[in-house]
């Protein structure tokens, strides 16, 4: 009688940024993921990239194709990791060849938040006083906030969650303009002193959910990870994508979007915006879930007819000299 060797469980090596938000969020993923498949062993290794690295400049300057992304992707194409967890709203539209986006999972809160230092707490958004100053790392928030609120001063913020944070209680700063997804990951849902209303800030791309990419051959990979995928918000991102990928705006530009899921029906509204708050423009589309890239598109050449692209060939220009 020929005696069968199994193999034994695969181990799954999954790649994170070392900062802490980023690894709580890879942890949930090892965690929902062991849940599911309790005999296979799930590995975190954590690498730091280029966005890690550079704190003194401001984001827009240094350029997104994959400042976030980059050293974890070629950990992939390496073999040196399986999977790696990001941000959504950090992961470029368009992927290295060989890689794919596996899975999205549920969303968080996508909105920003405003947190205010302590003298600020009886105020709200519009009622901060004339030349307050405030702290965002985001074009896409400071265009908007600059349409609605030109008497405000902004400053850029770097640093994890904790050191903007810090810099804001020192006083350096009277608000800070944060992803709420963020502090709420991080168990700081008591910082949220305001939800900005999508009438003042649509949010970024992608921003709230977790996406999820891998080597684009690895069948029972991409098998396991669809259980922990989340098919509303990731037909909601992916029509968020899709817009953003067709206006060829990276994360660092002034696009925001807003989608909501209606029975079968999925509604994106779409912005974009000049640096300085003076030019925006905005549409909304609505069709089936189903065809979310195609609406994506779709949005994507209405605000073109409306002006987006000189808008945006503008801002590359104005990034591309460093001013």
């Amino acid at each position: 009688m020929t005696s069968v060797v199994s193999s034994p469980p695969r181990t799954i090596r999954i790649g994170s940024r070392k900062s802490q938000l980023a690894l709580v969020q890879t942890y949930w993923v090892q965690a929902q993921l062991q849940k599911s498949f309790p005999d296979i062993t799930f590995e975190v290794h954590t690498m730091s990239t280029q966005g890690d690295k550079i704190l003194d400049v401001a984001l827009a300057k240094i350029g997104d194709k994959g400042l976030f992304t980059k050293e974890l992707e070629v950990g992939m194409l390496n073999q040196e990791i399986d999977f790696a967890v990001h941000s959504l709203k950090d992961l470029p539209t368009n992927l290295p060849e060989g890689l794919t986006l596996a899975a999205i999972t549920e969303r968080e809160n996508p909105a920003d938040a405003l947190v205010v230092h302590e003298k600020h707490k009886d105020k709200q958004i519009d009622t901060l006083p004339e030349g307050a100053v405030i702290g965002t790392s985001s074009l896409r928030r400071l265009a908007q906030l600059r349409h609605h609120f030109p008497h405000f001063t902004f400053k850029d913020v770097r640093g994890n969650l904790i050191t903007r944070l810090a810099k804001l209680d020192a006083g350096e700063y009277d608000a800070l303009i944060l992803a709420a997804a963020g502090l709420e990951r991080l168990e700081m849902s008591d910082r949220v002193h305001q939800i900005i209303p999508k009438e003042i800030s649509l949010h970024a791309v992608g921003q709230g959910a977790l996406g999820i990419e891998c080597r684009a051959d690895d069948s029972e990979l991409l098998t396991l990870l669809k259980a922990i995928e989340h098919p509303a918000t990731r037909d909601r991102c992916l029509a968020e994508r899709s817009f953003l990928r067709s206006l060829e705006g990276g994360c660092q530009v002034p696009i925001g979007v807003n989608t909501e899921i209606s029975g079968e029906n999925l509604t994106l509204t779409g912005i974009v915006a000049s640096i300085d708050g003076q030019k925006l423009v905005k549409d909304t589309v609505t069709g089936i879930a189903n065809n979310a890239e195609a609406l994506g598109i779709e949005l994507a050449e209405l605000l073109r007819q409306q002006g987006a692209q000189e808008i945006l060939s503008e801002i590359f220009a104005v990034i591309q000299r460093g001013s």
